[in-house]
């Protein structure tokens, strides 16, 4: 189950510098800058049925979206539990569509079946190198395919992928994750922290900047979602 005011997921949009957060059954959409200081919210924390007509009266729209990442164009995939959807999320225009789903993780992704992601996945976030996704649940994490549906890297423990997180918050698991427009770094959210981080596709040298911090913190605009980190 989600986590009542935790950021559950969060994926890049094709609009430039603009990220979607999911907060429960609700959702924000923020605009995202390289000094993390002049960022504001488009969008304020609005229900995914009002803001995603096609979730209406799917799993989603009932219990929200607890992972999801971005494809191509305007596509995302999105996650509840054992379920998923790829959708269009046709940005700023209110004609989002379901391409196809609600279906199983298992059903969508049988490579799947059989290990600890086919029942929910925690975080995902695209990679730079063609439809590659990283994947999370507890504290482990796997390198798929989703063009090919298959694993590119068998699943490992989060700590020997990524030993930047050892001695962090980061270390057991994360909550959220999305793959910003600077190449290669990704935004890690663990409860009411999060960390920026300089990856390097299929390596472990990846880097945090700066250290995890608390999200509120360093973001003080997201301090104005009334119910957010609470």
């Amino acid at each position: 189950m989600t986590k009542s005011g935790r950021i559950n997921a969060a994926f890049r949009s094709s609009f430039h510098n603009e990220i979607y957060f999911f907060v429960d059954d609700k959702y924000f959409l923020f605009e995202l800058f390289a000094n993390e200081r002049n960022e504001r919210i488009f969008y304020e924390l609005t229900p995914l049925r009002d803001g995603f007509k096609s979730l209406n009266h799917t799993v989603f729209g009932t219990y929200g979206i607890d992972c999801s990442f971005n494809t191509d164009n305007n596509e995302a995939y999105i996650f509840y539990e054992n379920f998923c959807a790829l959708i269009d999320y046709a940005p700023h225009s209110g004609k989002d569509k379901i391409i196809s789903g609600p279906k199983k993780i298992s059903d969508t992704f049988p490579f799947l079946k059989g290990t600890v992601f086919e029942n929910g996945i925690d975080a995902a976030y695209r990679s730079t190198i063609g439809k590659e996704v990283y994947l999370f649940k507890g504290d482990k994490y796997a390198r798929i395919d989703y063009g090919k549906n298959e694993f590119v890297q068998s699943i490992r423990k989060i700590s020997e992928g990524y030993p930047c997180f050892s001695g962090t918050i980061l270390e057991n698991g994360v909550d959220a994750a999305f793959a910003c427009h600077i190449t290669n770094e990704v935004f890690f959210f663990k409860d009411e922290y999060y960390a920026r981080v300089v990856v390097t596709p299929g390596a472990t040298d990846d880097y945090i900047k700066n250290g995890v911090r608390k999200t509120l913190d360093f973001w003080p605009n997201l301090n104005g979602i009334k119910g957010l980190l609470d």
